[in-house]
């Protein structure tokens, strides 16, 4: 009996398997949080160090327009300057990519059938690796002459920067949008043209409402990409901290004034710290990016 009993309770093979599959996810997820809290602390400690340490007032930096923390006697470190620049080329170019994103996502899906996915997807793809500093020079020797020579000004501003962070955003956009227009359910269709409606009717008052959930997460996720860039932006927007006046005026963004000034501050000195601040206020805004499309994304499960 006891040979038995120790039988029919031994774990399986299978089960073993899943016990070793629990236990290498649970040690990858808690290397990914011993890694991932200590940055966390790290921006945020050096990031409030201005305002604890340094005495500076958070009010000023969220509302003053001047940006110069070396100043004596007296360091200016108003941000928002950098955060209107960022907002507006992140807003404008989300703006812009989404259209030209609905309709390349309903094309693929909805009309041009095998054929034109197996054309078009790998253009989307080639634009999704292609990398920053391309983007950037393109914008240079290309966006920034367009600019200047259609809209006046010197060429670099927040317009060109939101040209080129369109093409940029445009193919997350566009892939997160296909995966939403796949995942609405066929039936919504068949039931749609059963009933008499044609093909447009069917996409514009059925599929296009029924996936509003998935286009909102996909424009949040690329505006998270947009907020986030550093490289082909500082390229083009021309990296004055100056509040703009216009869309062709030089402007600056948080990652702009971060890439060039860090290497330009020592550790521990106010200088630094208020760049440490500036990409608290980038982390800041990328966990509000995740909440918006974790929220979204539980309204509008199917």
């Amino acid at each position: 009996m006891d040979a038995v009993k120790k039988e029919l309770t031994r774990k399986s093979k299978a089960s073993r398997q899943d016990q070793r599959g629990k236990l290498i996810s649970l040690a990858c997820v808690t290397l990914i949080m011993l890694v991932v809290l200590p940055i966390l602390y790290m921006i945020t400690s050096k990031g409030l160090a201005t305002f604890f340490e340094n005495k500076m007032s958070i009010v000023d930096f969220f509302t003053k327009q001047v940006w110069n923390p070396s100043a004596k006697p007296q360091a200016l470190v108003g941000a928002l300057p950098m955060i209107v620049g960022s907002f507006s080329v992140t807003v404008l170019s989300a703006l812009l990519a989404a259209p030209f994103a609905i309709a390349t996502a309903i094309f693929m899906v909805d009309i041009a059938g095998k054929r034109g996915r197996k054309i078009l997807q790998p253009v989307i793809e080639l634009l999704v690796g292609i990398p920053s500093v391309v983007y950037g020079f393109i914008g240079l020797t290309v966006v920034v002459p367009f600019t200047r020579t259609v809209f006046g000004g010197t060429g670099f501003g927040i317009l060109s920067g939101t040209f080129v962070l369109f093409v940029m955003v445009l193919p997350t956009v566009t892939s997160m949008y296909v995966d939403s227009l796949k995942a609405v359910p066929q039936f919504y269709r068949e039931a749609s043209l059963a009933l008499g409606a044609t093909r447009w009717q069917t996409i514009y008052k059925v599929i296009i409402r029924a996936s509003i959930p998935g286009l909102l997460t996909a424009i949040i996720f690329g505006m998270a990409r947009a907020f986030g860039e550093a490289l082909a932006v500082q390229m083009v927007i021309g990296n004055a901290s100056i509040l703009p006046s216009d869309l062709v005026s030089p402007a600056s963004t948080l990652t702009s004034v971060l890439t060039t000034g860090i290497g330009n501050t020592v550790l521990g000195t106010l200088p630094n710290n208020a760049l440490w601040s500036l990409a608290l206020v980038l982390l800041l805004m990328s966990l509000v990016f995740n909440l918006l499309t974790r929220f979204i994304g539980k309204k509008g499960a199917f």
